[in-house]
């Protein structure tokens, strides 16, 4: 019978694991994941230098934003879209859905070495997938999957193979300066410290602090790894034919200049403000979205075990505490640099996932409930403004998300059990309420595409490199960006541009005289105070959603002989 039990719980195990797996590749390729805006200026580097048909130097036509990273994301984009010959989304987004699944895979193998329990080991795994933060981060093409891996790497080495690992002489040591080398690649040679300070507290708690014991046989290891990574980062350096540029815009620029304050003081903004040390209190927490109160009690029980823990839950702390204060002094703090440390909450949630509160998770249970019904009603409301939305696919997943979530709210034997499932199935959700933006009615038609083929289209931009998006949505044309400014009309628009996209209310005219060549559906990532202030009102449709509309301007051959405009968003 318990073996009838046990073989029943693994294989409901393996279900979920595949659910988070249909999770992470569904909308892969779609414009609106939740993702960071760095994406696009990453993609645009990416492109250029593919173009160039060399690895190095990096290319860009933004205004120092060439050596932004190191370029093994770039060279990732560039093997996994063939030099830009499958240049979308999907090809440029893959290999990190696959660090993140390789990062739960170590979750996985460690959780269950500690415990001893295959269950523990996929409790571990599906938690860190359903945080947010993973879900966010993990799937675009973005840094930090890559950093994610490589730099858990070594510390999954030295607690897998404890004690042997903290016993090896080179072996080891030399493993982890290739592993946080690589790491150092794909962010900044700047993590060393963080890695450093964390792995000589490692040895030192080791060696029971016996500061003469760790000198003699740990600070070599040490100042190997850190030479063996250093050397691994440095090829950057001495690959490109320009390393000069990279000591100016990377080192100086992007590095340094974390330090910078740029206005007000370095204490004030240190103590209160957006970007205080408060703000990172709650990274935690926040990174791990609608699983933040499980997360949040997780602090709260392991302060009162303190004295009970185990030797890994320490040492996983130990991380979380170093990483915490490295990253509150720059004058820049923020949650997404306390993504390192995420796999080690998933770690010990899963260490401590009986002892968790279980009113932690019917909250995470009700939150989960409250985002559902928030994207059934916008789901209702677009249906009603545009309709032949959203279908039976939506709708299934949509009441199987709930009914489950009541099941566990009600029923304390599957409250744990369902949770992190629930967690998955709301992220499901949310990729399903935006899929419609990618589909037919959120992209322009064969003949759209055909009407402004070898011309130049000038697109709405409010971030950097914006625009690069619209490369894959007016594939053949010659994009440009404009600045996006509320207060200019459609009118005013055409008078500037030939061809342009212009972002109108979903039911609002298009000028007098312009010649749409195309519509299709979008959703807004980015507002202003007062349209903010409006959507709190009730007006969500008014500005949450818009129609974007393909014109030529009535005066399109006259503009198209006068000097281009400048390219905004630059």
């Amino acid at each position: 019978m318990l073996s009838r039990i046990v073989a029943t719980r693994s294989y409901g195990y393996i279900a979920v694991t595949l659910l988070a797996v249909l999770v992470y590749f569904f909308g892969l390729d779609s414009q609106h994941i939740p993702r960071n805006g760095d994406e696009e200026v990453y993609a645009h580097i990416t492109r250029l230098t593919a173009q160039s048909a060399e690895w190095l130097p990096l290319q860009s036509n933004l205004d120092g934003m060439r050596n932004t990273k190191p370029p093994l994301l770039f060279w990732q984009g560039i093997s996994s879209t063939h030099w830009g010959a499958d240049w979308d989304w999907w090809h440029l987004r893959y290999p990190s859905v696959i660090y993140t699944l390789l990062t739960a895979l170590l979750l996985f193998l460690l959780a269950k070495r500690i415990s001893g329990k295959g269950e523990t080991g996929f409790i571990a795994a599906i938690t860190y997938l359903a945080f947010f933060s993973t879900y966010r981060y993990g799937r675009p093409f973005l840094v930090n999957p890559g950093e994610v891996f490589w730099l858990f790497l070594p510390f999954f080495t030295l607690l897998y193979w404890r004690p042997v690992g903290f016993a090896s002489r080179w072996f080891i040591p030399l493993l982890l300066g290739a592993e946080i080398g690589v790491g150092l690649l794909y962010k900044s040679f700047a993590l060393l410290a963080p890695i450093g300070m964390a792995l000589t507290w490692w040895y030192l708690h080791q060696r029971h602090y016996h500061l003469r014991a760790f000198v003699l046989q740990d600070a070599l290891k040490l100042v190997l790894i850190a030479i063996v990574s250093l050397s691994l980062f440095s090829l950057w350096f001495a690959l490109d034919p320009n390393p000069q540029s990279i000591w100016n815009e990377f080192v100086v620029g992007e590095n340094a200049g974390k330090m910078d304050v740029h206005s007000g003081s370095y204490w004030g903004q240190l103590l209160w403000g957006g970007s205080s040390v408060w703000a990172l209190v709650l990274g935690y927490p926040m990174n791990a979205g609608l699983l933040a109160f499980p997360v949040a009690a997780l602090f709260v029980l392991s302060y009162r075990r303190r004295y009970y823990l185990s030797a890994e839950e320490k040492l996983i702390w130990m991380w979380m505490a170093v990483l915490f204060l490295v990253f509150a002094i720059p004058s820049q703090r923020s949650a997404r640099y306390l993504l390192e440390a995420m796999p080690g909450v998933a770690l010990l949630c899963a260490l401590n996932w009986h002892r968790i509160p279980r009113w932690t998770f019917v909250a995470t249970l009700v939150a989960s409930l409250a985002v559902l019904m928030l994207l059934g009603s916008l789901a209702m409301g677009l249906e009603q403004e545009v309709g032949g939305l959203y279908g039976w696919v939506f709708k299934g997943i949509l009441g199987v998300t709930v009914l489950l979530a009541v099941l566990a709210i009600f029923k304390a034997d599957w409250t744990r059990s369902l949770v992190n499932v629930v967690a998955l199935l709301t992220l499901l959700l949310l990729a399903a309420f935006l899929r419609p933006f990618d589909g037919a009615m959120g992209r322009y038609g064969s003949a759209s595409l055909q009407a402004i083929q070898s011309k130049d289209v000038w697109v709405p931009c409010n971030f950097r490199a914006h625009d690069e998006g619209y490369r894959f949505l007016l594939e053949g044309a010659q994009v440009h960006a404009y600045n996006e400014n509320p207060s200019l009309s459609v009118s005013e628009l055409a008078a500037i541009y030939p061809v342009f996209a212009a972002q109108l209310p979903l039911q609002a005219e298009v000028c007098v005289g312009c010649k749409v060549l195309g519509q299709r559906l979008e959703i807004r990532g980015r507002h202003n105070k007062e349209e903010l202030h409006a959507m709190l009102r009730g007006e969500v449709y008014q500005h949450l959603f818009v129609k974007e509309v393909l014109l030529e301007s009535p005066q399109s051959e006259s503009l198209q002989q006068a000097p281009k405009p400048k390219e905004g968003c630059r």
